[in-house]
Parts: C-alpha cells; sequence; structure tokens
C-alpha cells in the first residue's frame, strides 16, 4: 500500500455499504473486517469516509496544516498495516482515534518546542462538523472586529495551554461529536474520569475566556 493512499478514488460508499447481508445494516467494524480479509476496495471506503473528519482533528492538535495531513495519512497507514489483527471488539470509530491519539501525542512530545507557521483558528466553523467553540458574530463593525480578532488570539492560546488530554478530549467531543464512553474507551479512562476532565477543561476555557463571551 503506498503513501498515496488518501488521494485514491476507490469504490462508490454506496457500493461498498450495500455489501452487507440482505436488510441487516453494514457496520465500520464489519467493513473493516472485509479489509482484514484483503478486500482493497473495503478500505478504500473507509479512507473516502474518515479522511477529512481525521485530518480537522490532526489539524485541532498539530495546529498546522501540513503535519494534519501527514498525520492522518499515517493514520491510515497504520490501519491498513494493523488489518491483520484487527478485531472488533469495539467500535471501529474507537480504534481509529485510539491510533490517531497515540500519533498525535507521539507528535506533540516531537515537536513541542517548534513554533508552527499555520496556526488553527479556533474560532472559525469545523470544515467537518460546522461547530465552533464559541457562537459566531454577525457582520462586525471595526470595533468589534478588534474585540473578535483579540478574542481569536485569547481562545488559540488558551485552548493550545490545556493540558494535553484535556485538548484531544475537547477536540474529540465538540469537534468529533463523540460521547463520553466512547471517548473514554479511546483515552483509556472510565466515563466518570472522562466527564471530569472535560468539566475541568471547558470551566479552565470559561474562567480564562470570560471577558470575551
Amino acid at each position: 500500500m503506498n503513501r498515496g493512499l488518501l488521494g485514491m478514488a476507490g469504490a462508490p460508499a454506496a457500493e461498498v455499504a450495500a455489501a452487507g447481508l440482505p436488510g441487516e445494516p453494514v457496520t465500520d467494524a464489519d467493513i473493516m473486517l472485509r479489509v482484514k480479509t484483503g478486500d482493497d476496495s473495503a478500505f478504500e471506503y473507509l479512507v473516502q469516509k474518515y479522511r477529512r473528519p481525521m485530518v480537522s482533528f490532526m489539524f485541532r492538535m498539530a495546529h498546522n496544516s501540513a503535519a494534519a495531513e501527514d498525520l492522518a495519512q499515517e493514520v491510515f497507514l497504520r490501519v491498513y498495516r494493523s488489518r491483520e489483527s484487527y478485531e472488533a471488539s469495539a467500535k471501529f470509530t474507537t480504534w481509529l482515534y485510539r491510533i490517531a491519539t497515540n500519533l498525535a501525542v507521539n507528535h506533540a512530545r516531537d515537536t513541542r518546542h517548534e513554533r508552527p507557521e499555520n496556526m488553527v483558528n479556533l474560532d472559525e466553523p469545523d470544515s467537518t462538523t460546522g461547530q465552533t467553540l464559541d457562537l459566531a458574530d454577525g457582520t462586525p463593525t471595526i470595533e468589534e472586529d478588534l474585540v473578535r480578532q483579540e478574542r481569536l488570539a485569547a481562545i488559540r492560546q488558551k485552548v493550545q495551554a490545556l493540558p494535553e488530554r484535556q485538548r484531544m478530549a475537547v477536540a474529540m467531543h465538540k469537534y468529533q461529536q463523540m460521547d463520553y464512553k466512547q471517548i473514554a474507551e479511546i483515552l483509556k479512562l472510565s466515563e466518570s474520569a472522562t466527564k471530569s476532565l472535560l468539566f475541568r477543561a471547558y470551566e479552565t476555557l470559561r474562567e480564562q475566556l470570560k471577558e470575551f463571551v
């Protein structure tokens, strides 16, 4: 499998998704089990389905567009390399984002002294979910635009300053629309610990950004 897999055209999604048993919905875990048997069209379907959310997730972690693309590609490469050992014991997305989280943690540690050139704008809607950290403004006046720019800088700084695990939990909860149970499984925490982690993260942001909201 070459490293150009993120650009693969692949089989039509409907064709792959409809290839299960009549009357039974086909899950992503089912499709990954087909990848395990050597069905490359099934793998291409998963890449197409999760590429944009994965790049978005990595963008939130790496704060750099080129790094986000590279990390997302590495996630799918690892998925493919791990296909023979895959077991459908949990949701496919839980397994996928556990791989992504491990990669993001390693990347953050390896590049923590670097200052990225392309910083993510956390006040803009996510390309996949349309979610923002706070409510979007209407058409601003000059004064409102200045305040908005100040708020953008503050949001960017405070979110990036969150502890690593809190930042990942916020990205999964706010932008990937994951529930507490799935985030807990990915981070290998209890649900109560995950709720506490997110509560602390949001309380920190709310307190530190209260003058802007």
